[in-house]
């Protein structure tokens, strides 16, 4: 009786009332702010017209309907934007079992017909045909059950980097690039293109699009860092967990992380072409063999060292989807954050910031690091931020986790 009597006297006592009161005050202008500044961001102006070599890189495997029903056309388009003279196109297709080799080669006549400069490598390697060569010295594991299986990481990373040794050659030809563009198998228009391009005023080691497979939600979370290197707090906006990244997307800013990929990418070319080449890769296999992963697009930015002198940057105005309708709806009207929105998602993140921690993922994944370097003196891992308690290998039809 004293306790609840102590509670009611506190209650109605006048500084708590008026702290509160401050508070919800406080609340109700920064809400507003940020809706205007979302509202703001809804009328920025046309992004600049491209002024830079580019070098386009992407890579497939089944995604034959989407690339007829908008990728072609989207890429057709861009090279047109972004001047025949400027780009050079690199596509790398492996092994799929739908019509994705005839889909390219429709796009492959549509580029003709532009005199485009381009490669591209249809390959008859089928993950079947990876599966059934004998283990080699890099890129695969023992998986709980005693057999070897081929991770998945390491298999991405090499088929990305094959898409990089033409931009060798090409460069030892005497072409010059001033930006790698990634496109993954999204839904882009050429003026997400150009946005991308101009984030941070053309300023960064990296700038990503962001991504939706189902909206409101982003999709890419494997690769995807904040500006601390935790994973997101949410994949509804405003996702993030540290202030700096929460702020900027708040304000619809180019939001500093650690990492993004989100498919679709731009990087400055220079790293690529460097005395020591920036390439992909995955962890170490004996790191792996801890049930350990990590994004070779997460490794990346960490290997880069552009990444700490211009910062990686993920820009909330360019929204791409995997296929045509989610694209539309990330677009459309009913996408725009409406007050009410806005305020739900401020206090959902707050109650998540508050009520979770990362700190026992990022534990157990440290503790498995530090028991990894105890058994294999003088090796280390400069992106732990990266890595997630998980296993991922490959198989016949796709990939799964073990």
């Amino acid at each position: 009786m004293i306790r609840r009597h102590s509670l009611r006297r506190l209650t109605r006592h006048p500084i708590p009332r008026l702290l509160l009161a401050l508070f919800l005050i406080w609340d109700t202008i920064h809400i507003l702010g940020i809706y205007w500044a979302q509202a703001a961001s809804r009328q920025s102006p046309p992004p600049p017209r491209n002024s830079k070599r580019i070098f386009i890189a992407s890579q497939h495997w089944n995604n034959a309907p989407l690339l007829r029903d908008r990728w072609n056309d989207a890429l057709v388009a861009l090279v047109k934007e972004l001047g025949v003279e400027n780009v050079y196109v690199t596509i790398y297709e492996s092994g799929s079992f739908d019509d994705t080799k005839g889909a390219l080669r429709e796009l492959d006549m549509s580029l003709s017909e532009l005199q485009v400069q381009r490669t591209i490598t249809l390959s008859d390697v089928t993950r079947k045909d990876e599966l059934t060569q004998l283990p080699a010295e890099h890129g695969w594991v023992k998986i709980p059950t005693g057999e070897i299986a081929l991770r998945r990481i390491p298999f991405l990373a090499k088929v990305r980097n094959q898409i990089l040794d033409t931009l060798v050659v090409l460069s030892s030809q005497g072409h010059h690039f001033d930006t790698i563009l990634f496109l993954n198998d999204v839904v882009f228009t050429p003026e997400d293109v150009l946005r991308l391009l101009d984030t941070n005023s053309g300023d960064y080691a990296a700038a990503c699009s962001l991504d939706y497979s189902k909206p409101p939600e982003f999709y890419d979370t494997f690769a995807l860092r904040d500006s601390s290197g935790h994973e997101a707090v949410m994949q509804t906006w405003p996702y993030f967990r540290s202030y700096a990244s929460r702020y900027a997307v708040q304000r619809s800013r180019p939001v500093p992380v650690a990492s993004c990929w989100n498919g679709m990418v731009v990087m400055p070319i220079d790293p690529f072409l460097s005395q020591s080449p920036l390439r992909f890769r995955g962890i170490p296999d004996s790191l792996g063999a801890s049930h350990l992963e990590a994004s070779e697009c997460c490794l990346i930015h960490a290997d880069n060292p552009f990444t700490r002198t211009h910062g990686v940057f993920l820009n909330p105005l360019v929204r791409v989807g995997y296929n045509s309708a989610i694209y539309d709806a990330v677009h459309s009207q009913s996408a725009e954050l409406s007050l009410r929105h806005v305020y739900q998602g401020i206090w959902k993140n707050r109650l998540l910031r508050w009520i979770r921690t990362p700190m026992l993922k990022e534990w157990v994944v440290s503790a498995r690091i530090r028991a990894w370097k105890k058994e294999h003196p003088g090796e280390d891992e400069r992106a732990g931020f990266c890595l997630v308690n998980e296993m991922q290998i490959i198989f016949e039809k796709g990939w799964r986790h073990v």
